[in-house]
């Protein structure tokens, strides 16, 4: 049993060793990075080391990122009004259309002739009713003879009744000539306006005289009905960035109110907009009410169906008092930053009220109503309190190896 005591002995002594040989150096390594280290802790333990950062003076935003999709910012589809096989078809997706241009041509050929029988209709309406003008100027003569010797008394009763009932039906027989005719006339214009439907063409009332075509429905030969979709035509100057925001947000967001676009199609890009309308009325089903943001497009490169992510700028200060997140910790229930005096080494406490927060900073306004200026602890503060000695390793290295 000895040489087991012995052992336990000689452990014991080596073990003892050690640890007084890595105090010393713990004790050395402390003496040689910080050798005028002074009480300055919470717990009075010296100097606290600690990080800081510089207090900026400048503007920040308050910003709320939502994400969407873009609408173009008119869109049609171009139908035909009347039936027929497709002849021709002058545009192709993505092609650039102007206002009033003729789009798609259908097979015209029995419109064509649908006309020219409206015009022979309307030749035999204008002859009858030339034929009744002549009939009622001749049974008007002979009323008027009739009538002359009706009063001189060389003509009966009866004849110049025969004469006058004569006239009579002939101003009706004019009558009913000119009616046809107006309605032969009004039968042709029609043809002629129908046959002009074969001729399909893009029209639109308000914005740019370009726009583009965005899908294409037919081919030539297609044989297509009335009211048959042709072509969709879109404007993509400027498009419509839309999204759907919750009550929180709803009541934050104003027509006017400049946004920042981003798309994964140009990840280095972005584009300036701003919201144009704000819905009324929430969804019911969502919960959410629609908003749209306006997003000039010169360059076409923002297409609809497109996701997207608008950052709307909810509130701007020009000159605000910025530190870092960091830099914030919480006593006495109240928000505090410890500001460095590096004249002395030590800290003084400062409580703050917390602004806008743009990032990793924060605006911040002293309650004291005093400026906050140079630099605040951001890494240590747990140790600190209100006159603490505080201590900077990466400085103090720096300046101990000098220039």
């Amino acid at each position: 049993m000895l040489p087991v005591r012995v052992g336990r002995a000689r452990t014991w002594g080596v073990t003892a060793l050690l640890a007084v040989t890595l105090v010393g150096a713990g004790v050395g390594l402390r003496l040689w990075v910080f050798p005028d280290e002074q009480a300055g802790s919470a717990d009075g333990s010296g100097p606290v080391p600690v990080e800081v950062a510089l207090v900026e003076h400048g503007p920040i935003e308050r910003s709320r990122e939502f994400s969407g999709s873009l609408e173009a910012s008119a869109e049609f589809t171009v139908a035909a009004k009347v039936g027929g096989r497709v002849a021709r078809i002058t545009v192709d997706l993505a092609d650039p259309v102007t206002r009033e241009q003729v789009v798609v041509e259908l097979d015209d050929d029995e419109l064509q002739q649908a006309e020219a029988q409206a015009w022979a209709d309307l030749n035999v309406a204008t002859a009858q009713a030339g034929a009744a003008d002549k009939a009622l100027e001749i049974a008007s003569r002979n009323h008027a003879r009739a009538s002359d010797l009706h009063a001189r008394g060389f003509a009966s009763e009866q004849e110049f009744d025969a004469a006058r009932s004569e006239k009579l039906a002939a101003e009706a027989k004019v009558e009913v000539a000119r009616a046809e005719t107006t309605r032969a006339r009004a039968a042709h214009k029609a043809a002629q306006i129908r046959r002009s439907y074969a001729k399909v063409s893009a029209d639109w009332s308000e914005g740019d005289d370009s726009r583009v075509v965005a899908a294409r429905f037919v081919d030539e030969g297609s044989m297509v009905s009335a009211s048959a979709p042709l072509l969709t035509i879109v404007d993509l100057d400027p498009v419509i960035a839309v999204v759907f925001v919750t009550e929180a947000d709803y009541a934050q967001l104003a027509p006017g109110m400049p946004i920042t676009l981003r798309t994964d199609a140009f990840p280095q890009a972005s584009f300036a907009g701003s919201i144009s309308r704000i819905a009324p009325v929430f969804r019911v089903e969502s919960r959410q009410a629609r908003v749209e943001m306006v997003v000039p497009n010169a360059d076409a490169r923002l297409k609809p169906g497109m996701f997207v992510r608008a950052q709307a700028v909810l509130e701007r200060i020009e000159a605000a008092t910025l530190v870092p997140e960091a830099a914030l910790v919480e006593r006495g229930g109240e928000t505090v930053v410890f500001v460095a005096d590096e004249t002395s080494a030590t800290v003084r406490m400062r409580a703050v009220e917390v602004g806008v927060q743009q990032g990793d900073r924060v605006a911040v306004t002293g309650k004291d109503r005093q400026p906050i200026t140079g630099r605040v602890v951001t890494l240590g503060q747990q140790q600190l309190v209100d006159g603490s000695t505080i201590v900077v390793p990466e400085r103090r290295l720096l300046d101990e190896a000098g220039p």
